[in-house]
């Protein structure tokens, strides 16, 4: 059945009172079955359908009975600071809720000061306006500008509010891809390294005592001229923490810097034939999965690795 309000409104959140729930409030069935924020709570009720029991406008403090059915609407919205561009963006997964992409190297996901275009954001909001769809871009998490891979986008405040919260309860899974000079001793384990600003250089991260709690698991995957005096490896990366450059500082830090990092690359010489083929850093963000938001399933996705780190991984096998 389709919901009367839905120009106006996204599809309904909606919950129905159980009999444990009878003589609640809107706002503890809400918080206990949908886990809705206060937050949202207090921006839907502002509108004539945005709070609804049996689609009659209600207070977050009403009491329910059992068999009341609650319904939670969000108003459309747009990002109108956003310029839509018609920038080809490669399309993992979509639906109501969610969309997937597979992000190139070389394309900043949100403008920024200095670069308000040519961007994903730019992509994805010109990729909604041909399809007819009012949704404000809602990036869940970033990649740096010379990392490939998958990047979520919640299309409502909701599944970026739930998305946000799998994320602090580390229920994301996000495995990266790298190719780094060396090889990690132990070849499988974790950098547990607090890393901070630069204080010299406030554009670069570093390892510090005083930094933020930040860790990094790693595995290797296959290693590279190991009998030469300048080896590589393959590693997958998870990450338990989310700071700025945490990979590349952390494997900089193991003494194995990314193939093409040109801020925390190899102080030792680089291999010009590798960073020529990789072009960027070596760092793509190859699978990513969670639980979605609406539907509660697991879900997961893979991204193939581009042509620039293929043609890289050809020259290390040579």
């Amino acid at each position: 059945m389709n919901d009367p309000y839905e120009k106006l409104y996204y599809r309904p959140l909606i919950a129905t009172v159980r009999d444990a729930e009878h003589g609640k409030t809107v706002r503890t069935v809400l918080e206990r079955q949908l886990g809705v924020s206060r937050k949202l709570l207090s921006q839907v009720k502002l509108t004539e359908h945005g709070l609804t029991v049996n689609e009659v406008r209600a207070y977050t403090t009403a009491p329910v009975a059992a068999g009341d059915i609650i319904r939670v609407r969000m108003q459309r919205e747009i990002s109108e600071d956003i310029l839509p561009q018609p920038i080809p963006i490669q399309i993992v997964f979509e639906d109501e809720d969610l969309l997937i992409v597979n992000k190139p190297a070389g394309m900043i996901v949100h403008p920024t000061h200095g670069h308000y275009t040519g961007t994903l954001a730019n992509g994805v909001v010109f990729h909604w306006q041909e399809r007819g769809e009012q949704v404000r871009f809602r990036p869940v998490h970033r990649l740096d500008e010379e990392t490939s891979g998958l990047v979520a986008i919640a299309k409502t405040s909701y599944v970026h509010q739930q998305l946000s919260e799998q994320m602090q309860a580390n229920g994301i899974l996000k495995l990266y891809r790298a190719y780094v000079y060396g090889s990690p001793t132990p070849a499988q384990g974790t950098v547990d390294e607090p890393i901070d600003r630069d204080p010299e250089r406030p554009h670069i991260r570093i390892v510090t005592p005083t930094g933020y709690p930040s860790v990094t698991h790693y595995e290797t995957l296959a290693s590279y001229n190991e009998t030469s005096n300048r080896p590589a490896s393959a590693v997958r990366l998870k990450l338990e923490t989310g700071r700025t450059h945490q990979i590349r500082v952390h494997m900089k830090h193991i003494g194995c810097p990314l193939i093409g990092d040109k801020m925390y690359g190899s102080e030792q010489g680089s291999v010009e034939e590798w960073e020529l083929e990789a072009g960027r850093q070596a760092l793509h963000a190859e699978i990513l999965g969670f639980t979605h938001p609406i539907t509660k399933r697991w879900m997961e996705w893979q991204a193939d690795l581009p042509p620039e780190l293929e043609r890289l991984e050809q020259k290390l096998i040579k």
